[in-house]
């Protein structure tokens, strides 16, 4: 009885971790767009920046923020994941998790440096030199690519590992969890048809709003205690046949 209770305890506070995460990732990421806004865009990157040099460190640490509540998610739910498929488990880790991680990281390594060069070309005595613009659009191309293509696709494959398990496991209502894999779905096109140049960013919506739910679903409900329970009963009952033969 008492192992029931730590159990379930246990599995709340995974659940609140969960949800916390997922919004702290969120909040972080659209902050992240809000305070970068413009700055990376259009003619003249470099004196933009040089004029709003807090803002893009601001939306570099928010960045940062953001890959590192993300990719703790499937980390925190391994535990939970690998009593129903330890390989999905571990594929949700290295593709949402790490791979992921070090896309956010690449891209704001590359706003720190587009930062560096944007203080270099004020000082220069020459700031018209080509090598400065060259140079900047080869950042803002390279942080580009990095989110669109990089880190988009290895979040998708993990949100369709994620989201499958979800499903398998019945730890939310499957209607969340089938609509998580549709929205991974659609969100994996828009990295893939941008490659050529088709850009469709409204299909990312559905995936985005799927997970603000999920994350409110875990904080209000949890997982399902009988879901919870029905992986350590098959153990068990494994576990007692292996003593009677």
């Amino acid at each position: 009885m008492a192992r029931t209770i730590t159990s379930t305890y246990s599995n709340r506070k995974t659940a609140i971790i969960v949800g916390l995460l997922f919004i702290i990732g969120d909040i972080a990421g659209v902050l992240s767009v809000v305070v970068t806004n413009g700055l990376l865009g259009g003619a003249d990157v470099l004196t933009k920046v040089a004029a709003n040099q807090d803002q893009l460190a601001l939306g570099a640490l928010l960045v940062l923020i953001m890959g590192f509540a993300l990719a703790m998610v499937p980390v925190v739910m391994y535990p939970v994941f690998r009593k129903y498929n330890e390989v999905l488990a571990l594929g949700c880790v290295f593709f949402r998790g790490a791979l992921e991680a070090v896309g956010y990281m690449a891209t704001a390594g590359t706003w720190l440096l587009l930062l560096e060069l944007s203080r270099e070309h004020a000082a220069a005595a020459l700031p018209d030199a080509p090598h400065f613009q060259t140079l900047s659009a080869v950042l803002v191309a390279t942080q580009s690519s990095i989110t669109a293509n990089f880190v988009s696709i290895a979040f998708c494959l993990g949100a369709l590992m994620f989201y499958y398990l979800f499903y398998q496991s019945r730890l939310i209502p499957r209607w969340l969890a089938v609509w998580g894999l549709a929205g991974a779905v659609l969100y994996l096109a828009t990295p893939l048809l941008d490659m050529f140049g088709h850009g469709f960013g409204i299909l990312m919506a559905p995936l985005a709003v799927q997970e603000m739910v999920l994350a409110v679903w875990l904080l209000a409900k949890g997982f399902d205690s009988s879901a919870m329970l029905a992986p350590t009963a098959r153990l068990n009952s494994e576990s007692d046949q292996g003593r009677m033969s």
